[in-house]
This record gives structure tokens, sequence and C-alpha cells, in this order.
């Protein structure tokens, strides 16, 4: 079977652990052979496992990778040795400058992006904090690590859909509950968080909106019930937790991994050129009308 290497972010995060789940079930049926491995957030890290492939003898070699890069530059060193050694080359939400040129120099080769509407999830999270607060407040903004075009693209829709009437303040986690909870723990020791009490806590995903909740609970009980939003949503994760009602809001957002897999497969079975980029479509839960501010019925 041809063999597929998909690299992932963190194994300790949930909607990384979805991906892996998304990659290994869409390989069993599109008969793909598949590695997945996990960077634990660090770029070295990543290099050395995607290098550990680019460098095998050419019979070992796979004929894709699907990765999730660690850094904003999308790992541009690794992606130019990789299609130099005849591997395709998926990225799953990246943003690159470099994708068109090694696809204009790779003709021949499955180049492509995969990923989810990002600066639309920063877009529903906006105005899901809109609902909670209509008159405007403060935001504080629990985002990924400061490097990744994910937090980037999803601080920009967030800005634009909260708009004027807000003031936010970012602190970065990575990806986890443990990094939600220290990044907001850190903060609340400055003296500049006295004086920025937030209205909503907007999370860059459902993990860090757990570990920055239990920051809050723990160093400033007399700020009350704060509501938050999430990002991922998924079934056992985010989805539950706004049923429970410890997040007021979460966005669902699709694996991308299973879509990168088969855009692989569509290649090994036609070698025709794949599009540029797949971008699918994050949704709010629950829906965007059914957010009423704290309190209201």
């Amino acid at each position: 079977m041809p063999r597929v290497v998909v690299g992932l972010l963190n194994a300790e995060q949930e909607f990384q652990k979805l991906q892996a789940k998304d990659a290994h079930e869409a390989a069993a049926r599109l008969k793909l052979d598949l590695e997945v491995s996990f960077a634990e957030g660090h770029a070295v890290v990543q290099i050395q496992q995607l290098f550990r492939h680019i460098h095998a003898p050419p019979a070992e070699r796979p004929a894709a990778i699907v990765v999730e890069p660690t850094t904003r530059e999308g790992l541009e060193r690794v992606a130019r040795n990789a299609v130099k050694a005849g591997i395709g080359w998926i990225l799953v939400n990246a943003e690159v400058a470099y994708l068109d040129e090694l696809r204009a120099a790779h003709p021949d080769l499955p180049i492509a992006a995969v990923g989810t509407d990002q600066r639309e999830v920063g877009r529903i999270q906006g105005r899901q904090g809109r609902a909670l607060v209509p008159a405007g407040g403060r935001v504080l903004c629990v985002q990924g690590p400061a490097d990744a075009s994910v937090t980037a693209r999803r601080l920009e829709g967030l800005k634009q859909a909260l708009g004027a009437g807000f003031e936010l303040h970012s602190v970065n986690g990575d990806w986890t509950e443990a990094g939600g909870e220290k990044a907001v723990a850190s903060w609340l020791r400055l003296k500049t968080a006295e004086a920025f009490r937030p209205d909503v806590v907007a999370c860059q995903n459902d993990s860090m909106a757990t570990g920055a909740n239990k920051a809050l609970r723990a160093h400033r009980k007399d700020w009350g019930d704060l509501p938050f939003l999430g990002c991922d949503g998924l079934p056992e994760g985010g989805q539950k937790q706004v049923a429970e009602g410890t997040l007021a809001g979460t966005v669902v957002t699709p694996s991308n991994t299973g879509p990168a897999l088969e855009l692989v497969a569509r290649w090994l079975q036609t070698r025709q050129s794949l599009p540029r980029e797949l971008l699918l479509a994050p949704r709010s839960h629950p829906p965007e009308d059914r957010i009423r501010p704290r309190g209201s019925r």
C-alpha cells in the first residue's frame, strides 16, 4: 500500500487526538499505509521526525507527508527537501508563501494545503462574544502559540467581529489545558491585570478554556462567574462543556487530516494536479442566535 506520514502537534490535545483518529480511519478506508507522529509542540522535534522520512532510502520514503506545522513559517526548508526527494507535501492549517513556488516547480507531486477557515473561526467567536456582552466590554483572549498562523488568523477574525466597543487583551498558551492555565495564572500575577477585569474570556481552543477557567477560579474568585468561549467543539469536549454550562459557546472545527488523505489518494489514482487549497467551514455551537447575555432568558 502507498505510504503516507502525518505529522501533528501534541498528543495531549484533544483536537490533535481527533486529527489522528480521523487520519487512521481515512487511511483504512483509502487503503493507505499510515504513520502518525506528534511533535509535542516542539519545532525541532517535528523537523527531526520529518527529516527521518525524507532521508530514508528511496524505497522507504512515503508518497506524501501531511503535516500541521509547529511554526508560522510552515517548515519551508523541510518542505523543499521533501519535494526534492520526490515526496508530496500537504500542509494542514497553515498559510505559507512558498507553496505556489513548490507547486510550479513540481507539478508531478501532490502539493496543497487543507485547513479550516481560521478567520471565520475567529469571527464566529467574536459574534458569540458580542451576543454575550451586547453593550461592549473587555475580552481576555487566550491564544495559541504566538508564531502559529492559526493563532494569528483566529485573532484577526475575532477583532473583526468584535469591532468597536471592545477592549481586547491576549495571552499565549500552547493549545493544552496546562498551557492555558499557566498563561492566565502568569498574567494574573502582573499588576496590569488588576485593571483589566474581563467581561468574557475567549479561548482559541476548548482545552485552554478549561485551563484558563481553573486559573481564574484559583486566583481571582472575586471576578465571579465569567462566561468562557472555546473552540474545536468535539462532542465529548467543547459541546459537552456547553451542555454542562462551563462554556457559553464553542466553535466546531472539522478535522483536516481525513480530507488531506483523500487528496493524496485522489492524486495516487489520477496523477492529476490537486487544488492549491481546500478550506473547510466551521460552525457555532450552540447556533449564534441561541447565545444570550448572562442572566437573560
